[in-house]
């Protein structure tokens, strides 16, 4: 266990390391401090796996709540059946390596999910299980639960960067050059705001953002689009996206009924 927790940890500290040196923001506050954030993507073929999955994930979430893994969030599409987005906060590598086991060595979770947690071959719980590990940015170190509401929407988002030093300077304009200020304050509220450490589409910075309504989101974009904050960096060439950025992803999710975001 003690060689898994140093090998996390030092992923952890080699991924937010540029090609060059840190700047001297970046560094003073510890990774410790702030969240590590596991997004999962369960790809479903069936209306049946799906029910199969939030049967599964339904009782998963108290077993996850007692490793001190909460809130859980668990996200659909708003338009599709797969994926499914799954987030899990943790407050340190230790609960991180711990998630599995806990899962496997609660008998009442193996016996009520037998579909999902030893699905064999000819009836999979799900076709596939991706998953993307996060460290929170300095400025939003912990994840929120900002709406609660029974029409909230979330939207996912993902900046995909050209390389390690053109990702950790968008991570900049969001902590440093004051676009997380100019987001909170046209209403574009954060649940989480991370860099990626290990997951896919490398190197990316991955965010979600909460509203109470489809109405509130796209009033809350159309403030930002006219923000003299916004517009101020967007005018600035070093933050240009066309060199900083190679590729967005942009999904509107729905909250499952039994979801803790």
């Amino acid at each position: 266990m003690m060689k898994r927790r140093n090998f996390l940890a030092m992923s952890g500290a080699a991924a937010l390391v540029p090609l060059g040196a840190r700047s001297a923001t970046a560094a003073d506050v510890p990774s410790a401090a702030r969240d590590y954030l596991l997004v999962q993507q369960y790809q479903v073929d069936s209306e049946a796996q799906k029910t199969r999955l939030d049967a599964y994930l339904c009782q998963a979430i108290p077993v996850w709540n007692a490793q001190a893994i909460k809130p859980v969030g668990v996200f659909y599409l708003r338009e599709g059946l797969s994926p499914i987005y799954v987030v899990l906060r943790h407050s340190s590598p230790e609960i991180l390596l711990s998630n599995a086991d806990a899962l496997f060595a609660n008998a009442d979770l193996k016996s009520r999910s037998k579909g999902v947690l030893d699905a064999t071959a000819d009836s999979p719980g799900f076709r596939r299980l991706e998953s993307s590990l996060l460290l929170s940015f300095r400025r939003a170190p912990h994840l929120q639960t900002p709406v609660h509401g029974p029409n909230r929407v979330f939207q996912l988002r993902i900046y995909e960067s050209p390389s390690v030093a053109m990702g950790f300077k968008k991570i900049e304009m969001f902590n440093d050059a004051g676009e997380l200020n100019v987001f909170r304050q046209v209403g574009l509220t954060g649940v989480f705001f991370g860099q990626s450490l290990v997951g896919s589409k490398m190197p990316n910075l991955t965010y979600m953002l909460g509203f109470e309504s489809k109405e509130e989101q796209e009033a809350a974009w159309k403030r930002f689009g006219t923000s003299p904050g916004w517009l101020k960096l967007k005018a600035m060439p070093e933050y240009a996206d066309k060199r900083i950025l190679c590729g967005i992803t942009n999904l509107l999710l729905k909250p499952a009924e039994y979801s803790q975001i």
